[in-house]
């Protein structure tokens, strides 16, 4: 009689759980915590058994597999938009109309690469969630939580750096050099938008610094008072990736880039301020 009344109460009862597993899935989810060991051991164990990292690669090879038919997909996407974003971006040079090519395939390249601008903007937070998939074995539970709030944030950082070149770093820049010495350039559709998806995915990825600090001062990897004691060094090296990236060699064209991205390692020292008394404060009832 006992087991029939089971049966009886988990038959009525199966609607409920089906709806409630989703649920109980993510709260499984995030209540599972990483053994704690350290980089010693796991360095041993790989050695005893090499076929952990044969697992290990396996699995990236799996979360590169997605991330790259995501890409495609998005930048399928991007191929309707493909003429309105190409004379978006050659927008600062006068317009895609302005520009004359010289190669058979140049409007192909151009085509391409617009597309692929526009489809990884698109997939990017995607391809951040595989990444937090392929690292989360490790993750405790307080920085699983702390990367997946990290994505969306990630997202419009990187959105901010590719207007803030667009918007900016571009006007400026563009009839510079079109206008420098004097000289008259009919610009080509490649030289134009290569330089242009180029300045602004660089920016956006360089955005994307006061984030990846906070991650890192949330982990225990770096510490405020480190970045702040370094930023004399920080200085020079910023000063060296501006002089990479900027598209010019003049120095008002790259304090527009420095300008920035020393405001973003000093508010990266503040971040990393509250990330570190964040950790503090979660690790004090341990």
């Amino acid at each position: 009689m006992r087991r029939l009344l089971a049966r009886f109460w988990r038959i009525l009862t199966a609607p409920v759980r089906l709806l409630l597993r989703p649920f109980v899935a993510v709260r499984d989810f995030f209540a599972y915590e990483a053994p704690d060991t350290s980089t010693a051991d796991v360095i041993s164990r790989t050695l005893e058994n090499p076929s952990v990292l044969l697992e290990h690669l396996d699995a990236l090879r799996r979360h590169l597999l997605r991330a790259l038919i995501a890409l495609a997909i998005t930048t399928a996407l991007s191929f309707t938009f493909a003429p309105k974003i190409l004379d978006l971006l050659a927008r600062p040079a006068g317009g895609i109309a302005v520009t004359e090519g010289i190669e058979v395939t140049e409007g192909v390249s151009v085509f391409m690469r617009a597309s692929l601008l526009s489809g990884f903007a698109l997939a990017f937070p995607y391809l951040l969630f595989e990444l937090f998939l392929f690292v989360n074995p490790g993750l405790k539970c307080r920085e699983r939580r702390v990367f997946l709030t990290a994505i969306p944030f990630a997202f419009l950082l990187f959105m901010a750096g590719i207007l803030f070149a667009y918007e900016i770093m571009l006007p400026v820049a563009v009839p510079f050099l079109l206008d420098f010495m004097g000289i008259p350039i009919k610009p080509r559709p490649a030289s134009v938008i290569n330089f242009t998806t180029a300045v602004m995915f660089w920016i956006g990825i360089a955005f994307e610094f006061p984030l990846i600090i906070y991650l890192l001062a949330s982990f225990g990897i770096v510490s405020a008072r480190t970045l702040a004691r370094g930023w004399r060094l920080a200085i020079v090296l910023i000063a060296v990736i501006a002089a990479m990236v900027t598209p010019t060699i003049d120095p008002v064209n790259m304090a527009l880039v420095m300008a920035p991205m020393t405001i973003l390692y000093f508010l990266s020292i503040f971040l990393a301020v509250i990330a570190g008394r964040r950790r503090s404060l979660n690790a004090a009832p341990e």
